[in-house]
């Protein structure tokens, strides 16, 4: 008879328990891959950036604003989630909130209506925020039409 059919099933060689072990490190070392792949990617998904904008008169001290963003999102976790109008003490004017992410659509541009601007206010500044940096990213400064 052969050695090997001598063993019990549950037996192992030597060589057979060394290939099973590499095996059980290749699927966690796959694992940690992915893992941190995930991760890295969503710590370097960076900051919001707003990229353009336009102001346009919609009414009597009224705007309408549009504003394009871009930042990689990389889904529900890590998007621009929020940009902002803000006056030049930095008193908020107006805020559109972005609820869901944009990964396939970068930039992406989106508008806010009746943002009431004082008459005083010559340039607005603009900033956007993501959910995992706040804010932080490139800003924009705009004049107010008309004024």
């Amino acid at each position: 008879m052969l050695p090997s059919m001598t063993r019990e099933k549950s037996a192992r060689s030597p060589t057979e328990a060394s290939c099973a072990a590499a095996c059980r490190l290749g699927r966690l070392a796959a694992v940690g891959a992915v893992w941190l792949g995930a991760a890295i990617g969503n710590a370097f998904a960076g900051e919001a950036d707003v990229v353009g904008v336009d102001v346009r008169v919609s009414g009597e001290g009224t705007f309408a604003i549009d504003v394009t963003v871009r930042h990689a999102d990389t889904g529900w976790d890590h998007y621009a989630d929020r940009w902002e109008v803000l006056a030049p003490d930095g008193a908020v004017l107006g805020a559109r909130v972005l609820l869901h992410p944009h990964v396939d659509e970068q930039p992406f541009t989106r508008s806010l209506s009746g943002v009431q601007i004082p008459q005083a206010i010559r340039t607005v500044r603009v900033r956007a925020r993501d959910k995992v940096d706040g804010y932080g990213g490139r800003e924009m400064v705009v004049s107010v039409p008309g004024r």
